[in-house]
């Protein structure tokens, strides 16, 4: 069964049709710009061109990138703050002709999806996935249920926001080398939640993900295993499209996945 999954992100907005018998993309992602600024109105219309791109017209799936409860929005740390308090899931709905949505945070689709598809499957105890991108997006496992919007990218790393510090962002525009920003800003924080949760494994994501012999070596002394996600940046689509399913199939689920 294919279902779209739409993943909105601080600097892009991507989708895609995705098989979930193999929880993978059934076409090429495609991806537009963010709009700066990215207010609801102007977010709601790039996700409705990324859904006409592929004139799809079932149900969709949305990541966003902050707190949701049921299909409204409660954070907005790295998108426009007139987010809040908006019922999501209505305004793109309305922006994609009315197809039935759902709305889910970015990182809880991640973990979602890779918990069942990808480096989480199989895994017990305390699992967090933690995604590096414009922020850093948390989803916490225990037993192989999530606890929604843990937002541990906003735990205080001296004396600032974890992400502010350890995202792949910080690093970009501190013009940081990998090295640096491993073992100065990355290493530190996942010490910091290693010890808040005591997790088996952390699960790194985002597009960072795909470059982790870059900068895995240099996470050395902590006691959690890490790995890199194995759906990289397209487990949020994934997610997304999970959560659209459950929601069709069991209603009382939307946001849990």
């Amino acid at each position: 069964m294919n279902v779209f999954g739409v993943d909105i992100g601080g600097s892009g907005i991507k989708g895609a049709p995705v098989d979930l018998e193999r929880g993978a993309l059934t076409e090429e992602r495609y991806k537009v710009l963010t709009p700066q600024p990215s207010t609801p109105r102007d977010v709601a219309a790039s996700v409705a061109e990324v859904v006409a791109h592929f004139g799809w017209t079932g149900p969709i799936g949305v990541t966003f990138p902050g707190v949701v409860t049921g299909s409204t929005v409660r954070t907005a740390a790295n998108v426009d703050p007139s987010w809040i308090d908006t019922d999501a899931g209505a305004l793109i709905s309305g922006a994609v002709g009315g197809l039935p949505v759902t709305v889910l945070n970015d990182a809880d689709a991640a973990g979602v999806a890779e918990m069942t598809f990808g480096a989480g499957r199989g895994r017990t105890g305390t699992v967090i996935l933690l995604t590096l991108g414009t922020g850093i997006g948390s989803a916490v496992f225990t037993e192989g249920r999530l606890v929604p919007n843990t937002e541990l990218g906003h735990l205080e790393l001296k004396g600032h926001d974890a992400e502010k510090r350890a995202s792949s962002k910080a690093r970009e525009d501190e013009e940081l080398s990998w090295e640096h920003w491993a073992t100065k800003r990355l290493r530190k924080y996942l010490a910091h939640v290693e010890m808040l949760f005591s997790p088996e494994l952390f699960i790194l994501g985002g597009g960072v993900s795909r470059k982790a012999d870059k900068f895995l070596p240099y996470l050395d002394g902590l006691r959690t295993e890490i790995v890199p996600a194995e759906l990289r940046n397209d487990a949020g689509i994934v997610g997304a499209a999970m959560a659209a399913s459950t929601r069709r199939t069991r209603p009382e689920r939307t946001v849990r996945a």
